[in-house]
C-alpha cells in the first residue's frame, strides 16, 4: 500500500470504524497464543480454588506454550479465538475506530492542532464505551483462555455460545459483565497508552522526519496519514508509512503494557473466578497483593508486552493500510 498514490480525501469514520474491527482481528489471529499464555501465566497459583486447578506449573512465555502445546495439543493455543474476533469486531472498532472522531469532539474550534488533554479523554471515552459493549465477549475468551488449567482437562463449556447461555443461566446477565469496572479502567489506561502514544510518538515522527522526509522521499513513498485533519500538500510531507507505523505502534505497545498490567491481572483474576470467590474487584487486588506482593500485580508482564508490543504493531499497520485501500475502492465502488 505504500507505494500507492495519495487519497485526496481522508477516511470517513465510518471506513476507520471498520478498518480498526478488521485490523483487531488479523493482530488477534497473528497475537492469540501469547495471550493465552499471558492469561495461564496471571492466574497461576490463584487462591481459594485450588482444588480446581492443576499443580502443573508454567515457566515463562516458551515454556507456558510449550507445556500447552504437549498436555493439550497445539489447538489449546487458540482457545477462545471464536469469542476474541467477537470481541475485536466490537471492541476494536468503538475504543479506535471512533477515537478520532470522538478527539474532534473535544478539540476546541478553530484549534490548529489537538491538544493531550482532548487526547486522553478521547481515549478514556472510547475505552469506556468499548468495554461497555463488548465485555461479553471477554468474559467468555478468558474463560475459554483459562480453562486448560482445570483438573482432569474439564471443560467449562462446549462451545462459545454454551459460555454465553451457560454463564446467564447460572450467574445472571451480571455474569457476562463480571468485571466490567476493572476491565473499563484498564482499557482507559490502555487507549491512554496506547492510542494517545501512538498518536503522539506518530506526530513527533512525522514533524521531526526522524523517518525520512523531503530530501528522502523516493517517489510514491509520500503518503499523507489517514489521521491529519490538515494534510499538507505531498510535496512538503515526511515519509508516512509502514516503518513510521512500526515504530510508533512498537512504543505505544511497550507503554500500554506498562502502565496497563497491573490492572489486566486483577481483570483476568477477577473474570476467570467462580461467583463467590471475591466480593468484588478490590477484593480480588487485595487477595493478589497478600498472596504474591506488589510482584504479583506484573505477573505475565514479558508475555503481556510481547502480545500487546505486536498487537499494536499488527494491528496499526493493518489499520492504516486498510483505511487507505478503503479510500482508494471507494471511487471504484461508487
Amino acid at each position: 500500500m505504500v507505494g500507492l498514490k495519495p487519497p485526496e480525501v481522508p477516511p470517513t469514520a465510518a471506513m476507520k470504524f471498520v478498518s480498526a474491527g478488521m485490523a483487531g482481528c488479523i493482530a488477534d489471529l497473528c497475537t492469540f497464543p501469547l495471550d493465552t499464555a499471558k492469561v495461564r501465566l496471571q492466574i497461576q497459583g490463584e487462591a481459594k480454588i485450588p482444588q480446581a486447578i492443576s499443580s502443573m506449573e508454567y515457566r515463562g512465555v516458551l515454556g507456558t506454550l510449550s507445556t500447552m502445546v504437549r498436555t493439550e495439543g497445539p489447538c489449546s493455543l487458540y482457545r477462545g479465538l471464536v469469542a476474541g474476533l467477537q470481541r475485536q469486531m466490537s471492541f476494536a472498532s468503538i475504543r479506535i475506530g471512533l477515537y478520532d472522531s470522538v478527539k474532534q469532539l473535544y478539540t476546541t474550534k478553530g484549534a490548529e492542532n489537538t491538544g493531550l488533554a482532548a487526547r486522553l479523554l478521547a481515549g478514556c471515552t472510547t475505552g469506556a464505551v468499548a468495554v461497555a459493549c463488548a465485555q461479553p465477549t471477554d468474559v467468555v475468551k478468558v474463560r475459554f483462555q483459562a480453562s486448560g488449567a482445570l483438573l482432569d482437562g474439564a471443560r467449562r463449556y462446549s462451545s462459545t455460545v454454551d459460555a454465553y447461555r451457560t454463564i446467564a443461566r447460572e450467574e445472571g446477565v451480571r455474569g457476562l459483565w463480571r468485571g466490567t469496572l476493572p476491565n473499563i479502567a484498564r482499557n482507559a489506561i490502555i487507549n491512554c497508552g496506547e492510542l494517545v502514544t501512538y498518536d503522539l510518538l506518530k506526530d513527533a515522527l512525522l514533524q521531526t522526519r526522524l523517518m525520512g522526509g523531503e530530501d528522502g522521499m523516493v517517489g510514491h513513498g509520500r503518503v499523507p496519514s489517514p489521521l491529519q485533519e490538515h494534510p499538507a500538500p505531498s510535496s512538503s510531507l515526511p515519509l508516512d508509512n509502514v516503518p513510521c507505523h512500526f515504530v510508533a505502534a512498537f512504543g505505544a505497545g511497550f507503554c500500554a503494557t506498562v502502565v496497563a498490567s497491573p490492572v489486566d491481572v486483577v481483570k483476568t483474576r477477577y473474570m476467570n473466578a467462580s461467583p463467590r470467590q471475591y466480593r468484588n474487584a478490590l477484593s480480588c487486588l487485595l487477595a493478589l497483593l497478600m498472596q504474591d506482593g506488589l510482584v504479583g500485580l506484573y505477573k505475565g508482564f514479558i508475555p503481556s508486552f510481547l502480545r500487546l508490543g505486536s498487537w499494536n504493531v499488527v494491528m496499526f499497520v493493518s489499520y492504516e493500510q486498510l483505511q487507505r485501500a478503503a479510500v482508494l475502492a471507494r471511487p471504484v465502488l461508487a
